[in-house]
């Protein structure tokens, strides 16, 4: 099948497989490749990716509730520059299409970024992602100043929460597609008491961002791929059922690795079940590997 990440045209992003990791999940290159196929996925988004070099949080970085985690980082990175010169080699050798996340700090570092990243064979599509405070209005001129810049296809992650009208201020503008949509922001103790501040993963994610999705995706001229709390395939599926193109997986990631290659092929319509009777380690053929060294432990 071909999925439209995008608007169909000259600058459209495709994909065969409907399951992507979210941006922050998988690392920038290859290293969650031992855990996860990655050639069962759609595309590879990395981790966010600003202009100039950052540095990891201080203090706790994640917090475990009931139902989820609350993370920060900081959005460690090298700055675009390295980051390019050190994970070229690794993006070529994708398996799957690889769609760099740029986290915009402002209009200007945005543009230097889809300047260095123009001429980058390696790469096939570019997510912006925006500070949640950002105004429709603020978020559109940010659109403006590089959709045509670029002939990148480009994708807009929208924050939590985030209106029709939002939406539709960027689409205006020229985006290709949406991501729907940024973690929402939660507030936790740590074990020492410590406030913590971040965002929330989890399955209790799913039913509030559902809503957001079927608020926006039919209503939009432009294809979207929805991220938020799945942690099965009929999780997955429900995004789909409301408007989406395609899903985007988090925490599910790290909680339980194999189950996104089951929700990968299950979404993709390949069989992933094990023969009644069988033993453990005979699994159907089209199963993958991850899955079936899980079987055998």
């Amino acid at each position: 099948m071909t999925i439209f990440l995008t608007n169909p045209g000259k600058q459209s992003l495709m994909i065969e497989k409907p399951v992507m990791n979210a941006a922050g999940i998988l690392g920038f290159g290859a290293e969650a490749s031992g855990l996860i196929p990655l050639d069962a996925l759609g595309a590879f988004v990395t981790n966010p990716i600003t202009y100039a070099p950052r540095t990891a949080s201080r203090g706790t970085r994640s917090v475990a509730l009931d139902a989820g985690l609350l993370l920060t980082t900081g959005l460690p990175n090298s700055g675009m520059r390295r980051m390019i010169e050190t994970y070229r080699p690794a993006w070529s050798r994708m398996p799957v299409p690889v769609i760099v996340h740029v986290a915009a700090t402002s209009a200007a570092d945005l543009i230097s970024c889809i300047e260095l990243l123009e001429h980058e064979d390696s790469v096939a599509g570019v997510e912006i992602g925006v500070q949640d405070d950002l105004t429709a209005r603020e978020a559109a001129s940010l659109v403006k100043s590089v959709a045509r810049r670029t002939d990148k296809p480009l994708l807009f992650r929208v924050p939590f929460g985030a209106t029709l009208d939002y939406a539709s201020a960027v689409e205006a503008e020229g985006i290709g597609g949406l991501t729907l949509s940024a973690p929402p922001r939660g507030i936790a103790r740590d074990t020492g008491g410590r406030w913590v501040t971040g965002r929330l993963y989890g399955p209790m994610v799913h039913a509030m961002n559902l809503h957001h999705v079927n608020q926006i995706a039919k209503k939009v001229n432009i294809p979207v791929t929805a991220s938020g709390g799945i942690h099965t395939s009929d999780q997955a599926r429900d995004y789909l059922q409301v408007g989406a193109a395609a899903v985007q997986v988090d925490s599910v990631a790290w909680a339980r690795p194999a189950q996104v290659t089951v929700i990968a092929h299950d979404l993709s319509g390949l069989t992933t079940t094990q023969p009644m009777g069988a033993l453990p380690d005979e699994w159907f053929p089209g199963m993958s590997d991850a899955d079936k060294r899980r079987g055998a432990q």
